[in-house]
């Protein structure tokens, strides 16, 4: 099992929802936190909690990840404070809905530099250091979206597919060096992932980001390569579309946005 006591995470999204989550279950297992955001009050908060409610040390670093100075500037800072990552939870990311035309180009640039460009920077940079230290860990957080093509997201979609096959590469590149690595693909869970859309779905039918995380962390502990961290059914719909033709399952997952409401 990875060592997390007295060990450092480094969490990526960390003012709320998964991130929130991942900072507060890794907290409770012993480790010393890095916190990555925009927000700095959300962090200041989330810090001065879990450092009383677990004795352990967080450092906060307000830096926007849609920034593409954003991972040298992480980097060069814990390098500064002399910090050592032991784990990084890439969890920073987000994803526009409705039709891909409809959107500013700038804001489908921001998608894609958060979701991949600063996942795989990060991933390098900490990942070398691990790898020379013949230790450490790597959590991306991918999605359930990551198995097939989904209209109405997707660009998100299509990003999340890139960090599931991206994880899976590098884990078996990295097996052996004492570094591991796993992708984790929620469906959908009850953050304000879907604020500001029209989605039909209720909170109460989605999972809680705190299971999210425990199953994560679970399968992390397994050593497995991929964790499908939902309901039972989203890991059948993730089987499906090995089964069936393409564009059928850019069809069927079509109509399950639109029936969503992701569709405007």
């Amino acid at each position: 099992m990875f060592d997390y006591s007295g060990s450092t995470a480094l969490v990526t999204g960390a003012s709320k929802g998964l991130g929130a989550a991942f900072a507060d279950a890794l907290a409770q297992r012993g480790m010393n936190l890095v916190l990555v955001a925009r927000s700095t009050d959300k962090l200041n908060v989330l810090s001065r909690r879990l450092d009383s409610k677990y004795k352990i040390q967080s450092t906060v670093l307000s830096i926007d990840p849609a920034n593409p100075s954003s991972p040298h500037r992480i980097a060069e800072e814990l390098e500064r404070r002399g910090i050592q990552v032991d784990l990084l939870v890439n969890n920073a990311g987000f994803g526009l809905s409705g039709k891909f035309l409809s959107h500013d180009f700038k804001q489908k640039q921001a998608e894609v530099e958060v979701n991949i460009q600063a996942l795989v920077a990060l991933t390098h940079h900490f990942g070398k250091v691990m790898a020379v230290r013949g230790k450490g860990g790597i959590i991306n957080v991918a999605s359930n979206a990551s198995f097939q093509p989904v209209p109405y997201m997707a660009t998100y979609a299509a990003t999340k597919a890139f960090v599931l096959h991206f994880s899976e590469a590098i884990r078996h590149e990295l097996a052996g060096s004492g570094v591991q690595v796993m992708a984790t693909c929620p469906g959908p869970t009850a953050t304000s992932f879907f604020e500001g859309t029209s989605t039909h779905v209720s909170p109460k039918d989605m999972d809680s980001p705190e299971s999210v995380v425990k199953r994560t962390l679970n399968a992390f502990d397994q050593k497995r390569a991929v964790a499908y961290p939902g309901r039972r059914s989203l890991r059948l719909a993730s089987l499906l579309p090995r089964l069936l033709p393409r564009t059928l399952v850019a069809r069927i997952a079509g109509n399950a946005t639109a029936k969503m409401g992701l569709d405007d």
